[in-house]
Order: C-alpha cells, then sequence, then structure tokens
C-alpha cells in the first residue's frame, strides 16, 4: 500500500483468499485492506496515538440515516458526555478531496453536530470548527488533542 502523509505505524494484517485484511483495532476484527481502509486505519492510528483519543469515545463505519436514506460514516468520536466531538471522513489517497467531499460531511453533519470535522484522503488533511450560533465553519491548522 501507498505512503500515506501519516506517522508510521504498525498494523497485522493477513491474506486470505488472495485476500489482504488490517486488523482493525476499534471494530476489533479484520476488514478487507482497501485504498479507502488503509487511509481509515492510519487516522484511527493518528488520532489515538497522536492526539490522545481513547479508543473508547471513537466509533467507525455505522449507519447513519439521513433524509431517508442510509448512510455510514467513517469515523465518529464522541464526547464523554455522548454528544459528538469530531466526524472524519476517509477518502483512498487517488480521491481528490473537492467541494463534493466537503458537501458529504456537511449533510452528515446536520444530522450528528459535530464541534469539529476532519476530511482526509492520506495525503491531504482538512480540519473545520463549527461554529452553530454563527452558522459557519473556520478552517484549522489540525485538530485539538483530546482533553480529560
Amino acid at each position: 500500500m501507498q505512503k500515506l502523509n501519516f506517522p508510521e505505524y504498525q498494523f497485522r494484517l493477513k491474506s486470505s483468499e488472495n485476500k489482504v485484511s488490517i486488523f482493525d483495532r476499534i471494530r476489533k476484527k479484520f476488514i478487507i485492506l482497501t485504498p479507502e481502509e488503509w487511509v481509515r486505519q492510519h487516522t484511527v492510528n493518528y488520532l489515538i496515538s497522536e492526539k490522545k483519543y481513547p479508543e473508547s469515545l471513537i466509533n467507525v463505519e455505522k449507519a447513519l440515516h439521513l433524509n431517508g436514506m442510509t448512510k455510514r460514516y467513517d469515523i465518529i468520536i464522541f464526547n464523554p458526555n455522548g454528544s459528538i466531538y469530531l466526524i472524519v471522513e476517509c477518502k483512498s489517497s487517488k480521491i481528490k478531496i473537492t467541494q463534493s467531499v466537503f458537501d458529504q460531511i456537511a449533510r452528515y453533519n446536520l444530522a450528528l453536530d459535530a464541534e469539529y470535522l476532519m476530511i482526509t484522503n492520506g495525503m491531504n488533511h482538512y480540519y473545520c470548527q463549527m461554529s452553530y450560533k454563527d452558522e459557519k465553519y473556520t478552517f484549522l491548522e489540525d485538530i485539538p488533542e483530546y482533553k480529560k
């Protein structure tokens, strides 16, 4: 797999029936290794190792019901009180981050009301902080580290 714009992490990989799988430490199981999954697993490790978010507050690949349709978000980090702190949208490194990707995470956030948004294709990372009072968002250099 391609080297991404993240620190180096160690992953558990296995091969079965000509398919490579990667162990997801949040879902506690092996997942087929696709280019998007490679980015997702790097992002999870980045959030835990570099930003110090507890694994217990992280949720990966769950269904989201939006306007009568079922969608799947990539990564969510919860606040200890159960509200949503961060939504992360992961794309394959071959996918350019365009306005439509920002629109996708904005639609998800209509239902989730996260404080922060992150979009990554593993090479480029974008971070926003939401201001619901002012009905706008601000781009950031990075997301904050976890604070207890």
